[in-house]
């Protein structure tokens, strides 16, 4: 058992402090998006990208489709891989199912990747996604933000750092744009343990006493290769 049987008395006590908690945490991360949301610089594109879709090719700016905000999830999709990356498949079956929202908002979300459009359509038709996706393959962009590493190609950063140990392939990441006239600019990319707030399943999971329950024996598969035996539950 995680943690210890109490009266409701000594619960509701420390149930309070925790609460303190919460709201110093809630006012930090509304502290964040107002200073990105108000007086965040941004970068205007110099370059201009062109990627495929499943019916044509499409330049950055036209994946706006006509909205000023575009959000663009970097999914760990090699040209050798024949199925995505776990966790970029976990993050993906936690984005929204309808995108409505999203776009009633002036937003776009697609999701881009450097394996060939024909793997990309394959594997999000066995995953079931509505999701628009992209392939990159043949431009920098991979390389410009950061989501491909190779240093024959480009210099190595991840997560705004040069890896301390020699590193090579892809990375999954989460970059901003914005559209001003005919004008992009990139607004903001994060990486790493910084794409945790697009998973709502970690938000319910850490609520509970057992956590996450993640280990290197227990990660996250995608989600047409879970068992019986793998969600039944352990209480008999």
């Amino acid at each position: 058992m995680p943690g210890k049987v109490v009266s409701q008395e000594q619960w509701l006590t420390a149930r309070k402090e925790l609460l303190e908690k919460e709201k110093a945490a809630t006012r930090a991360a509304a502290e964040f998006k107002s200073q990105l949301q108000k007086d965040f610089p941004m970068v205007k594109l110099s370059k201009e990208y062109t990627l495929e879709g499943p019916n044509s090719k499409a330049t950055l700016s036209e994946l706006f489709a006509g909205r000023k905000q575009l959000v663009v999830y970097h999914f760990m999709l090699a040209p050798d891989d024949e199925s995505g990356c776990e966790g970029c498949s976990f993050l993906a079956d936690n984005l929204p199912s309808s995108l409505e929202h999203l776009n009633s908002r002036d937003t776009t979300l697609v999701l881009v990747s450097r394996a060939p459009i024909a793997k990309i359509e394959k594997f999000k038709k066995r995953m079931g996604w509505n999701y628009p996706w992209y392939s990159s393959f043949g431009s920098d962009f991979n390389y410009d933000f950061h989501v491909t590493l190779d240093e024959s190609v480009a210099p190595v950063e991840y997560n705004y750092k040069k890896p301390s140990t020699p590193a090579k392939g892809e990375r999954p990441g989460m970059s901003v744009f914005f559209k001003e006239s005919n004008e992009v600019f990139h607004t903001y990319s994060t990486y790493a343990r910084g794409l945790d707030f697009l998973l709502p399943t970690y938000g319910i999971l850490d609520l509970t006493p057992l956590g996450r329950q993640e280990t290197k024996m227990n990660f996250w598969k995608l989600h047409d290769q879970y068992t019986e035996e793998d969600i039944k539950g352990s209480t008999k």
